[in-house]
């Protein structure tokens, strides 16, 4: 990654003052403002009654340009914490209309998620507050490159999102034009920001997170691979900009605790065939949707769903005569040809892979259970503590197939939700240094404040 080729690379801690697993609300708070707080609380004290200043609001204070972007909707917690003083993170219209009123330059990524109230329809939207306070709302791939600098305050948003108003999964996305990468919206970013006072911008890959809450290790790849691209475009303008720029890659807290080691494959790790995962969890759970309405709970057979999951995951169920040969293919290695045949050695391969991703009994069992599950409604479904342990609340079959998958490559996780484990911190441009070694994650804001100079400009709040 040119994450990881950046000279300064540290770690830090990400604890909160409610625990030492943090919420997303917690910990970029810490990061935006120095000071740690609850979970859930976003910009503000412990009680929620005292808001503190953020570093890019003193970066506006000062003159210089802000942008927010996110993969996740712009008034989810992590961009929030940017702009936004709430009680509660899932204030989510207040956080809108803070967003509305912020003054800050651009925003972009996924849409608002509330930006109308629910409570009182009366009350305005935060996007055509947004357009009154001299926002341009620029919606999808035409309006998005239609944007020039000079354009004013910019609002950018996909126009294609999922049913939590952010973007698509980079492993979904498909090369469909009507997709509007992370990468690419930071490159206008830099385009629409650049000015000779300076400019910040805190850019979020915040559906990494949501990956690895559903234990997909596909999914998180993949976008954190498209995270990497945003990254390099903020790397291709350090490289014209060298002694006047600073990037600083962070996690505000780690989800699932993926590693890589299982049980299963002890000391062995086959992280290449997670490549084989066609669509994340949510697209398969379309998928699965789509069977259900044409097949009756009483009359479904999970043997009519696998050529999908085949498809979606590459996992094979093989008749026994099948996989009986198989094995002695394996067993007896590559078969040498006096003609080198690459057709053969290919056609070898394949039955190679096909043999390793064919699932086992106990494998088959597994789902068959999910498969179960997942044909039930959502209210007849058992919802004990066992069951939470194979599914986290998630679509079962679709978060057993991941596993499996998973655990096939020697990848593992401990948990459907956020964990105490520390994350990694590195740094390219002025003063980078700095972010070397281990501390808290309340020390990047004090390192930033540092090497800005914009702590002069904190008083007032």
């Amino acid at each position: 990654l040119v994450m990881n080729t950046f000279p300064a690379q540290g770690m830090n801690t990400t604890y909160d003052l409610s625990s030492v697993i943090p919420d997303s609300a917690s910990t970029a708070t810490a990061i935006a403002t120095g000071f740690k707080t609850k979970s859930g609380v976003i910009g503000m004290d412990a009680e929620g009654k005292n808001p503190y200043m953020t570093i890019t609001e003193m970066a506006k204070k000062k003159g210089w340009k802000v942008g927010i972007l996110s993969s996740v909707s712009l008034d989810h917690a992590t961009p929030a914490a940017f702009y936004a003083h709430v009680p509660s993170r899932q204030q989510m219209y207040d956080i809108c209309m803070q967003l509305a009123n912020s003054g800050f330059d651009y925003f972009a990524g996924g849409q608002m998620a509330q930006p109308v109230s629910k409570q009182d329809e009366r009350k305005p939207s935060a996007i055509e507050t947004a357009r009154a306070n001299g926002y341009t709302v620029a919606m999808g791939r035409d309006e998005f490159e239609a944007l020039r600098p000079g354009k004013g305050k910019v609002i950018a948003m996909n126009s294609v999102v999922d049913a939590d108003k952010a973007m698509y999964y980079a492993l979904d996305q498909n090369g469909r034009q009507d997709h509007v990468t992370l990468a690419e919206y930071v490159s206008k970013d830099i385009a629409l920001l650049y000015n000779p006072k300076g400019f910040l911008m805190m850019v979020e890959g915040g559906k990494i997170d949501w990956a690895c809450h559903a234990n997909d290790a596909a999914a998180s790849i993949h976008d954190t691979l498209a995270f990497d691209e945003a990254v390099s475009e903020a790397v291709k303008f350090y490289k014209k900009h060298p002694g006047e720029t600073l990037i600083v890659v962070t996690g505000d807290h780690e989800t699932g605790g993926m590693t890589i080691g299982f049980a299963g494959t002890q000391y062995s790790s086959f992280v290449d065939k997670i490549q084989y995962q066609r669509m994340s969890y949510i697209e398969f759970d379309k998928k699965l949707d789509e069977f259900k309405k044409t097949h009756p709970q009483d009359q479904a057979r999970f043997e009519q769903l696998m050529p999908v999951i085949t498809e979606a995951f590459g996992l094979y169920i093989l008749p026994d005569e099948e996989k009986s040969a198989l094995e002695k293919t394996v067993a007896a290695g590559k078969e040498k040809d006096a003609d080198d045949d690459k057709k053969k050695e290919a056609k070898e391969a394949e039955k190679r892979l096909k043999y390793s991703m064919a699932l086992t009994d106990l494998e088959i069992k597994a789902l068959r259970e999910a498969f179960q599950q997942s044909m039930m409604g959502k209210k007849e479904r058992a919802k004990d503590d066992y069951t939470y342990l194979l599914y986290g609340g998630y679509e079962p079959l679709s978060v057993r197939l991941t596993t499996i998958l998973n655990n096939k490559s020697g990848i593992a996780w401990t948990s459907y939700s956020h964990t105490g484990v520390p994350v990694q911190t590195s740094a390219m441009g002025v003063s980078a240094g700095l972010f070397n070694g281990y501390y808290d994650q309340t020390d990047i804001h004090k390192k930033l404040i540092k090497i800005t100079g914009l702590a002069s400009t904190a008083s007032g709040r």
